[in-house]
């Protein structure tokens, strides 16, 4: 019989959970669409190089990186990237570029309604 496999970072269970919650009081779509993407296995989970978000994002939108947000590529404008978790060089190119690096959480505290958010990975 195959193992069961279950997540064992407890800061993605919580978060998991913070998100389930906060769809529940706002009804905001995209934070239950975040939980159940959360809730795959981490090899889906993929990277993205801040150089494509600083690509696709519009000026008024913040980039949520379901995986990690990774140094690639180049950073122009400030822009606003909220991710599980960031690499050092991603952290040091979007800061540079007078953009803002945030947890999930604190999007979900900054932003409960899940407006002009754009999901990456």
């Amino acid at each position: 019989m195959p193992k069961k496999l279950r997540k064992t970072n407890p800061y993605v269970l919580e978060l998991i959970e913070r998100l389930k919650k906060k769809y529940g009081e706002t009804k905001a779509p995209i934070w239950k669409a975040v939980a159940e993407e959360l809730q795959r296995p981490r090899s889906v989970r993929k990277g993205v190089n801040v150089g494509k978000i600083d690509k696709i994002l519009k000026d008024d939108e913040v980039a949520l990186v379901l995986g990690k947000a990774l140094g690639g590529g180049y950073v122009k404008r400030p822009i606003k990237v909220a991710a599980l978790s960031f690499s050092e060089t991603a952290r040091k190119k979007i800061e540079a570029a007078g953009g803002r690096c945030l947890t999930i959480d604190e999007l979900i505290e900054e932003n409960p309604s899940g407006s002009n958010v754009r999901i990456f990975g």
